[in-house]
Parts: C-alpha cells; structure tokens; sequence
C-alpha cells in the first residue's frame, strides 16, 4: 500500500517508520525538516502541510495516511489551533483532492484527560479534555467524522496513551503505557482493516491496570499483546508526583496545567 506519513522526523513516527517498511508499504514521509529516507521504499517531502501545496505533494498517490503531525502537547490556544486545526484541514482537503481513502489520525487520551482514574472508559465515553491540547483531539475526531460523513474519506482515530519507546516510568503509565510493538500493530491493523467508516480505537497495550476497556473490541481488529505490568517493580519505585489533582485525573500532569483550585471557583 502506498503510505503518506506526517510527522514523520517525531518520536511515534521513527518508532513506526521501519515497521511500515517491514510490511512492504511504500511510504512518503513528511516533515517540516528534511530527513533522509530508510529505504528504496521510503520518499521524503519537506514542509508545513499548511502551506500551498506541501500537502498534496505529500499524499498525491497515497491510498491512505498516518497523520502524526502537529503540536504533541499542551501550548497556548494560537500554537494548538495553528497546529492541530488548521493543518489538520489542510491535511483532509488534499485528501478530497488527492481521493485519499483513510486517514489514521493520533487522537489522544488527553481528550478524555478530566475522567477520573476511578473510571474504565469505553469508546462512546463522553470526551471529557483536559485542555486545550487535548480540545484539539477531540476536535480532530469530530473532524474525522465529518470527512467520512460528508465526503467519503474513512478514518481511524487512535486515542494514543504514553508511547515513548521505551518502558512505563511511573505510576500513571501503568495505565496508560503502550509498548513499541503494539504501537505498530496498531497501525497495521488501522490500515488494513476493512470497511471502517469513522471509528475510534485505545491506543494502549494490554495493562492490567489500564483505565480503558479493551474487552469491549473495536473495528480494526487490534489485540494488544504487552502489558505494562511486566515493570510494574521500576515504574512504583520512581518518586510519587505528589500532585493530588494529577493523581485524581486520568490527564495526569496536563490537568494541572491552569488548573483553578476548588477555593477559587465561583460559587
């Protein structure tokens, strides 16, 4: 399959790179700097996918596109929206001009971040985001759906958990971790599965501890097979965050980002 990847000099991207080049897709990798190639099968386009052209360069040919681009954390509203809104409609308005058939989009738990941890979600819990980063996956879902509504484009969201490369650091990541081999079958299946319209997906190995619901399935046929528990011993060793409101949220530290405390909210 001839793969456009954006965000492609980012962290997901070069954990995911090789595996899509494993799997026989051809891929065009995107980023806002040049970057060298992996393979014969792999092209490079630099660019920011908002401005003219950049976009259809990236995904002209494509059959589908793995869109990890955008700003990856909480920043001031004008940073997201330049960001996670406008790109990401740059980025479906080539794929109507390009036919592209599916978008794999990196939504994220942050939508979801102001559920507590006392919660095992399901996927058609309520979003509940813990800022403006994660207002933007939420947006972009909405998006994604509208495309597939309204014009055809079908679309994975992958609400992605803490995907670092390597193992879980903390407490919180016990949750929320998803390991670097689950992280590429996820794509795969994103990819390959058949006939998804608009549908969303944890992004999450197989925790023990997990705070979403794994046993509910999903349309693209992901089946994690790591479990963060196997570093449960060096994950509860690291130093307790201390910070309650973190500890109370699924958000983690993103709640706590201009966070007002109960003694000063209005009444």
């Amino acid at each position: 399959m001839k793969i456009a990847l954006t965000g492609a000099a980012g962290r997901l991207a070069r954990l995911l790179r090789p595996a899509l080049l494993r799997a026989g897709h051809e891929v065009t990798a995107t980023d806002r700097e040049p970057g060298e190639p992996l393979a014969p099968a792999e092209r490079w386009i630099a660019g920011d996918l908002a401005t003219p052209g950049v976009a259809d360069a990236a995904l002209a040919g494509a059959e589908a596109v793995v869109h990890l681009a955008g700003v990856p954390n909480e920043q001031p509203l004008p940073v997201v929206l330049a960001g996670n809104h406008v790109a990401l409609v740059a980025l479906y308005e080539a794929a109507r001009r390009q036919r592209v058939r599916r978008v794999v989009y990196a939504s994220s738990n942050h939508a979801f971040g102001l559920w507590p941890v006392t919660r095992k979600l399901r996927l058609n819990d309520a979003y509940r985001p813990d800022g403006f980063y994660g207002l933007s996956k939420v947006w972009g879902e909405a998006l994604g759906r509208m495309y597939w509504e309204k014009h055809g484009i079908e679309c994975v969201a992958l609400r992605i958990g803490t995907c670092l490369g390597g193992a879980p650091r903390n407490r919180r990541e016990l949750s929320t971790w998803l390991g670097n081999d689950d992280w590429a079958t996820l794509v795969l299946r994103a990819l390959d599965a058949e006939a998804v319209g608009f549908t969303a997906v944890w992004g999450v190995s197989a925790n023990t501890r997990a705070w979403v619901d794994l046993k509910e399935g999903n349309a693209i046929g992901y089946v994690p097979t790591q479990n963060a528990e196997d570093y449960a011993a060096t994950a509860l060793a690291a130093p307790p965050g201390g910070d309650p409101v973190a500890d109370r949220y699924q958000g983690g530290p993103f709640v706590t980002l201009d966070y007002t405390a109960d003694e000063d909210r209005p009444l």
